[in-house]
């Protein structure tokens, strides 16, 4: 039993937060290069923005009934949750590293 695409959910865009740019790989990277770790960071907190307001949007067309597919918003959901989950794990961990660096004794 071959298994198509759900409706509009193809529309919805969600690039994952390991993405990197060309540019910021660690071959060839050039120390130079305009795009750093930080705008990185950026780049992945904006990509997360998105994805909330994305979910937003769509849970306030569901309960105004603007919504034709209710699982638009359920995978939306659930993609902003995930996205949420993953940089908090990311953060936890760094916190940790940093912590752990910082109790090294000189």
């Amino acid at each position: 039993m071959p298994v198509g695409p759900i409706g509009s959910a193809a529309s919805i865009a969600f690039t994952p937060l390991t993405t990197l740019p060309e540019t910021a790989t660690t071959t060839g990277a050039n120390p130079t290069s305009s795009t750093g770790f930080g705008d990185v960071v950026i780049g992945a907190l904006d990509n997360l923005s998105a994805t909330q307001q994305t979910a937003d949007k769509l849970a306030t067309q569901a309960a105004t009934g603007q919504l034709a597919d209710v699982h638009d918003y359920t995978i939306a959901a659930t993609e902003a949750s995930l996205a949420t989950e993953l940089t908090m794990a990311v953060r936890n961990k760094a916190v940790e590293a940093f912590t752990s660096i910082m109790n090294m004794p000189l």
